[in-house]
């Protein structure tokens, strides 16, 4: 393994431990779960965008509505650059979409000049075009309503529908927690601590994460990491299966030299602002747990200093006396106008105020990351690093469930619409209640859930 070379004066091991920021935090404590699994099968797993506007037919860029099977976005995002002979860049997207399911989303390619006759048919046996056609503008994320999500609870009698039915019923009513998910941290959940490392610019530390044999997934890629900790690089490239680009690219780099920062540079830019909203996701997330303990108010309340979400347009507005005082602002609540926010911690996020503003920076300090050092890495990697708010809650939309039994067997089937950014398997895990982490599937994943950026 690596010597700490150029790592901070605090190193990683003296740094105090930062675990998995997914307690047993929930907004129905008082409703039991139904258990089972769920993307036992990706038919099982269903994500439907739901876009903000329609292509006006004419321009220099093809939007086409792209069914994707086993695909990540990124996926199919280098599918479609080989396609249309364009850079990466080319390609706009609204939002990720899990990779262990059937999903539907639209991508834009510019093609100045060009149109959507001007190519061959698209063909590949895991991703169809449904349609396509011209519009003026890039796809940008975030340009989008929602997603449609339908999902296949396993392993249950589908007698426990009325369960699944109660639990959706009230986040109906109260909102859902809005947790990032737990595939944005990975299968071994330490995206957001390799995140860490990295704004701390401690490149040895992370490697060791990166690559290193990891005692609470031994089996994943047992091989690989082990000639890693031997120093046998080229043995690890060997190993690895054949998805993990990053970790290989990581190890290209060390057979070139011994240069930790060398070799986390040579991973590629858009997996480290994944690693860095990792990060910035586990800050929030614990700011969430606390809000659910009731600190410094439950979900569904405000105090002094909250910045209050709204959810017409996503602005934010400061909490007062005042504001608090005014009874529109208890209706407005209730109503689920608007809700507290938390921390997407970046130079350009704008704090709250009071006890909320002193639990966000008490938590950012606990990862031992500086606001100096996000706003650093937001300079060299581009503004989307740049920190924003996110509400604490979300909606859910049309909720509707189903108990059934096909050639796999029974189920209970759970379906709603969601906004963008939040994620399915956080409505799931309300109505399962099911604790125990996932174990991993055999090899390192980077893994996409329905969400928009």
């Amino acid at each position: 393994m690596l010597t700490p070379a150029g790592a901070t004066a605090t190193t990683a091991a003296t740094l105090a431990p930062w675990p998995f920021p997914f307690g047993s935090h929930y907004a129905t404590p008082d409703l039991p779960g139904i258990g089972g699994v769920i993307k036992q099968r990706e038919e099982d797993f269903l994500v439907d965008e739901q876009p903000r506007y329609q292509p006006v037919g004419e321009g220099e860029h093809c939007y086409l509505l792209i069914e994707k099977r086993g695909l990540s976005t990124q996926e199919v995002v280098a599918l479609l650059a080989r396609h249309f002979r364009v850079p990466r860049r080319a390609i706009g997207f609204a939002g990720m979409k899990d990779k262990r399911a059937i999903t539907r989303q639209v991508f834009s390619v510019h093609t100045p000049g060009s149109t959507i006759d001007d190519f061959p048919m698209l063909q590949n046996d895991r991703a169809a075009v449904l349609w396509a056609d011209m519009h003026t503008n890039k796809l940008r994320l975030g340009h989008l309503r929602g997603n449609r999500f339908s999902v296949k609870v396993r392993g249950v009698r589908m007698t426990q529908v009325l369960g699944a039915r109660i639990v959706l019923e009230r986040l109906r009513t109260t909102g859902v927690p809005n947790f990032a998910g737990e595939q944005r941290f990975g299968v071994r959940l330490n995206n957001h601590t390799l995140g860490r490392f990295m704004l701390r610019e401690d490149y040895s530390a992370l490697l060791d994460e990166l690559l290193a044999p990891d005692p609470r997934f031994p089996h994943l890629n047992r091989e690989a990491r082990a000639h890693y900790a031997a120093g046998d690089y080229r043995a690890a490239i060997m190993a690895y299966p054949r998805g993990c680009r990053y970790e290989c690219a990581a190890l290209n780099a060390l057979l070139k030299g011994p240069n930790p920062q060398k070799a986390f540079e040579a991973v590629d830019a858009a997996q480290r602002r994944f690693w860095c909203s990792a990060f910035q996701s586990a800050v929030f997330n614990r700011v969430l747990m606390e809000r659910l303990e009731g600190r410094p108010a439950p979900l569904d309340a405000l105090v002094e200093g909250d910045l209050a979400w709204k959810h017409d347009n996503g602005a934010v507005f400061a909490v007062d006396a005042p504001t608090l005082g005014d009874p529109r602002t208890t209706e407005r609540l209730r109503a689920g106008e608007i809700s507290p926010s938390g921390p997407v911690w970046g130079a350009e996020m704008t704090r709250a105020a009071g006890a909320p503003g002193d639990t966000e920076r008490r938590l950012l300090d606990e990862g031992s990351v500086t606001p100096e050092a996000l706003e650093l890495f937001a300079r060299r990697m581009g503004p989307a690093m740049s920190g924003a708010r996110r509400p604490l809650r979300v909606p859910l939309i049309d909720p509707e469930v189903e108990g059934g039994i096909d050639e796999h067997g029974e189920y209970v089937r759970c379906a709603f619409e969601l906004p963008p950014g939040a994620f399915a398997t956080v409505v799931m895990r309300e109505v399962m209640k099911n604790d125990a982490p996932p174990t991993g599937d055999g090899q390192d994943a980077h893994a996409e859930e329905g969400e928009a950026e």
